[in-house]
């Protein structure tokens, strides 16, 4: 870790009240030897990274190479043996629990979508918006001016205008993963974590799906878990920073150009 690296003792009680995320070093995630063992099986190997605000960064590697389970340190769902987890300067993430990681500012999507198919695309946004939901707040919540505008903007955001009054439910595959990803975005996350999003989509809903992180970009920091190498070009561009897990540790990190020449990587990963 750099001179910028988060301080441990800061008061988590008064740091959750204020509520926000300290990015004054420019860097909003710090993880720092970190490391997780399954059965005596080491999934994360005194795993170090970190995320500049506003990146997007994406994280690829072999199968068991630990991606997910980094995601599940980062959101609180497995606790790390050893290391430190920081959102920000201030936030320890190994002393929240996964709901206040979520309030806290970090939105997950899992690789399978999860939608409410039952109901409207435009109510999915609705009822994925960032307000109280107690439920004597929710019996007395109306939809405001403003909340109707977000939930407008987000449907052109993720293409699906013409699809705001249809059940979920009937969307295709890549369809409900920007629905989805819309839904995370009403919770205005501050880190937006995405495991292998383009799974199972055609060729054009992939390059969909990359147009829609590409404007996206900037707006929330991302790290985008994947194994589809030309959704990673599509991302990655010329300058983006990728980063090569294996056996539980960063292998190689630089450009995708830079991390493809590498021989450890084409050894490990991307082969001969």
């Amino acid at each position: 870790m750099n001179d910028a690296a988060p301080a441990g003792d800061a008061p988590m009680a008064h740091v959750l009240e204020r509520g926000a995320i300290d990015i004054t070093h420019g860097t909003i995630l710090y993880l720092e030897d970190v490391t997780v063992s399954f059965d005596g099986f080491r999934a994360l190997n005194r795993l170090s990274l970190t995320l500049d605000a506003g990146e997007l960064r994406c994280v690829i590697g072999p199968n068991g190479a630990g991606k997910t389970t980094m995601m599940d340190v980062i959101t609180g769902r497995t606790r790390p043996d050893s290391g430190r987890a920081f959102l920000g300067q201030t936030l320890d993430l190994t002393r929240m629990d996964e709901p206040t990681i979520a309030r806290a500012g970090i939105g997950r999507k899992f690789q399978k979508p999860t939608v409410f198919e039952q109901h409207p695309v435009w109510e999915n946004l609705e009822l994925a918006m960032k307000t109280d939901k107690r439920w004597h707040a929710s019996l007395r919540a109306r939809l405001t001016g403003a909340a109707q505008c977000r939930i407008e903007e987000t449907l052109a955001m993720i293409g699906l205008e013409r699809e705001a009054h249809k059940p979920a439910g009937v969307l295709s595959h890549g369809q409900k993963q920007r629905l989805e990803i819309g839904m995370l975005l009403m919770q205005q996350p501050a880190l937006l974590l995405l495991d292998e999003p383009a799974a199972g989509m055609t060729d054009d809903e992939t390059m969909a799906l990359a147009a829609l992180l590409d404007r996206l970009r900037g707006t929330c920091s991302m790290i985008v878990v994947e194994h589809d190498m030309e959704f990673v070009a599509a991302l990655a561009g010329a300058r983006s920073r990728v980063t090569v897990m294996a056996e539980g540790r960063v292998l190689a990190e630089g450009t995708l150009d830079e991390v493809k020449r590498d021989e450890t990587v084409i050894e490990s990963y991307l082969g001969r």
